[in-house]
């Protein structure tokens, strides 16, 4: 398997590198977290540190896996008069880490970096797990930008983005000759965050309605919706279940990272909307494995990869509504704020002005900008920046085209 550098990611890291905090490395499984640590591990070496790495997926650190054996072994590969920096691999694995972990970090002498499956290290139970200051740091699925790099494809070729669309970006599976065993492979991961992870954690009884659920947004991905509007569709279908479970449900497939809520933010009143909301697939790859090509919608499906890409450039990202116009995205990142529209093909006139209506509505003087399969460079239409959306995906980490 190629390796490539995950520069964003490691340059996080090396601006966090001697603080103070716990950095808790998370997201989707198999989205690269362990591969990004040995990557980060092999930088920290050069610059004479005192790395202890402890990777409980490897049997030579079995006598490792209770809290206090943890701890005892951790202080005694400490080093006075240097760096002393602690990575801590499938953390999950030893009984009681957070008792070892609080301790170390409590004792100010090390550095400290872990990994874990989501089943543990999920968002929601940081808190309760860490008793001093954590720090957490969101890893996604290769960017379509990576895809590029790692396959060697010019990104703004005629395929490459479909490409993307099905293949995604779980790299494990790129090493597979054959389509089938690449879907394999992905429904392997599938089968593991729904059964092993969150059907275990939060011991779901009714792992069919749980199946049916993910299925479900995975095939309305940028639609909007609620759990009282899934609860009726499904028992329209003759599905028995109620709002508070969906509700349920849908909370923890987003705490596995599977998937992403995005609210609703109303743009004239300023306030965030609490009826619907739009659940976005952590990788479109996933829905391609499971659900194949049936009511593949390349609209949504670039509406999708535009939402977990301004996710992983660290902006907020809402659901923007205007009356009764809606506008795909509203971002923000400290003081700014774009509004982004995302459409397949705009090259039918019709189409263009459909589009544009909603950002043109808009009265206030943020950016705003129309993605699309345009195939050529950026250009303006009354104040409204037009960017094809395989060069903003291969931009640098601004909302920028990268030109």
């Amino acid at each position: 398997m190629r390796i490539i550098e995950r520069k964003p990611y490691i340059e996080r890291l090396v601006r966090l590198c001697g603080t103070p905090d716990i950095k808790i490395i998370t997201g989707m499984r198999r989205s690269g977290k362990s591969e990004l640590v040995r990557m980060y591990i092999r930088m920290l070496k050069k610059e004479d540190a005192n790395v202890i790495y402890i990777d409980f997926g490897d049997l030579r650190y079995e006598d490792l896996k209770t809290y206090r054996a943890l701890y005892d072994y951790v202080e005694a590969q400490y080093k006075e008069n240097c760096e002393n920096i602690l990575v801590v691999d499938e953390v999950q694995l030893c009984e009681k880490f957070e008792l070892a972990i609080n301790s170390l970090h409590n004792s100010h002498k090390y550095d400290i970096y872990i990994t874990g499956s989501n089943a543990f290290l999920l968002s929601s139970d940081l808190s309760t797990l860490f008793t001093g200051r954590y720090l957490e740091i969101p890893v996604f699925p290769f960017s379509f930008e990576e895809f590029c790099r790692y396959f060697e494809i010019d990104g703004l070729s005629d395929n490459a983005l479909d490409d993307y669309v099905v293949r995604g970006g779980l790299s494990g599976s790129y090493v597979y000759k054959t389509e089938e065993d690449r879907v394999e492979y992905i429904k392997d991961v599938y089968d593991t965050i729904i059964k092993r992870d969150l059907v275990d954690k939060y011991r779901v009884n009714e792992v069919s309605l749980f199946d049916t659920l993910a299925e479900f947004l995975m095939d309305n991905v940028s639609n909007l919706t609620s759990a009282n509007k899934i609860s009726s569709i499904l028992k329209q279908n003759n599905v028995e279940t109620n709002h508070v479970t969906i509700g349920n449900y849908l909370k923890y497939l987003c705490n596995a990272f599977m998937f992403y809520k995005v609210k609703r933010y109303d743009i004239r009143g300023k306030k965030y909307l609490e009826t619907s909301d739009k659940y976005y697939l952590g990788d479109l790859g996933l829905r391609y494995a499971i659900l194949g090509a049936r009511n593949m919608d390349y609209g949504r499906a670039y509406e999708n990869i535009v939402a977990i890409e301004l996710l992983r450039r660290g902006y907020s990202v809402y659901v923007g509504k205007l009356y009764e116009k809606e506008i795909d995205f509203v971002v923000m990142k400290q003081s700014q704020k774009i509004y982004i529209q995302v459409s397949d093909d705009i090259s039918n006139s019709t189409t263009l002005e459909r589009e544009l209506a909603p950002l043109k509505s808009i009265r206030d003087s943020y950016p705003k900008i129309l993605l699309a399969n345009t195939k050529h460079r950026a250009y303006d239409i009354d104040g409204i920046q037009v960017q094809d959306i395989s060069r903003w995906l291969l931009g640098a980490n601004g909302v920028s085209d990268g030109e």
